[in-house]
């Protein structure tokens, strides 16, 4: 999507032991092996999560998602709701949402006092509470593209970060937008030095595989050339318009080799794939996420 839409929408494990029969047989095959999860972004959903969440949680559920990933926290709500009538929405409905989208500031960092502030603590204690797992960044402050001494004391925050999520049971990561492949510090992209700068023990990265092709990264090469940093990917199609931009597409429909990105992903460390779609060429939005969720599971995710 467009940054501008996505920065304004924004800033405003355990499994039972009962029912392991019926678990993908390799589940636990090794100690150390993530649980794959397929979901959804519910950007992809973003006007009928506004008009009415409730309502779009059950026919997302009915569709046959069971995981989500959100983009609605706000002043301690979920798309308006608290925390815990948010989780009663997704239980009723038989919903998990292990990840989701929460803003990470430089305002949430107090400098006197060498600490986070108690608003994102906050922020990570709701997390927690409505059992999410991984808490995504999806933004850097525009500052932060033009100072290499400042982006460069924002990755220590991030590190930070990671040991407080990791306290709290969470995982803490960022997502990628356009820019940093397009903002360079020197010779080095400015996602190279995100990857470079952060402790791939705390913070993990959210690949999302769209936006970085219209900078003109390659979602194939990073995969390949950083294996084990991309835990969560944003699975997107692509397709070139008339402008010479790009918009996504229903998944299979686009140009991207997605098989080729997806079987690579998972060979290099990604356990959750995250559907997201932000352009429908008229198509109706909780449709298309019904053909993609079809194209995802005939591929055997």
């Amino acid at each position: 999507m467009i940054q501008t839409s996505r920065r304004k929408f924004l800033i405003n494990s355990a499994v039972l032991a009962v029912g392991t029969a019926l678990l993908p047989n390799d589940l636990f095959s090794s100690p150390t092996k993530k649980i794959e999860r397929l979901g959804l972004q519910l950007y992809t959903v973003r006007d009928a999560m506004h008009a009415d969440p409730g309502g779009t949680l059950k026919q997302l559920a009915k569709i046959g998602y069971k995981d989500l990933e959100h983009s609605g926290y706000s002043d301690g709500k979920f798309y308006g709701f608290s925390v815990k009538d948010f989780k009663k929405i997704l239980d009723d409905n038989l919903l998990n949402m292990p990840s989701g989208h929460m803003v990470l500031q430089q305002k949430h960092w107090d400098a006197a006092k060498n600490d986070f502030t108690d608003e994102w603590k906050r922020t990570l204690d709701d997390a927690s509470d409505i059992h999410q797992k991984y808490v995504i960044n999806p933004w850097l402050d525009e500052n932060l593209r033009h100072d290499f001494n400042a982006f460069k004391a924002c990755m220590d925050i991030f590190n930070k970060c990671g040991e407080l999520c990791k306290t709290k049971g969470l995982v803490f990561g960022y997502h990628n937008h356009d820019f940093e492949f397009s903002t360079m510090f020197g010779n080095d992209k400015m996602y190279d030095l995100i990857l470079a700068n952060t402790d791939p023990a705390l913070v993990t990265q959210q690949l999302d595989i769209g936006n970085m092709y219209s900078a003109g990264a390659m979602p194939l090469d990073y995969i390949k050339k950083y294996p084990g940093r991309f835990e969560l990917l944003h699975v997107k199609d692509v397709i070139k318009k008339d402008d010479g931009k790009y918009e996504n597409v229903v998944l299979g429909k686009g140009i991207f080799p997605l098989k080729e990105i997806l079987k690579a992903a998972r060979k290099n460390g990604t356990s959750q794939f995250i559907i997201e779609q932000e352009d429908f060429q008229g198509m109706d939005p909780l449709a298309s996420t019904a053909t993609d969720l079809k194209v995802m599971q005939g591929w055997g995710y």
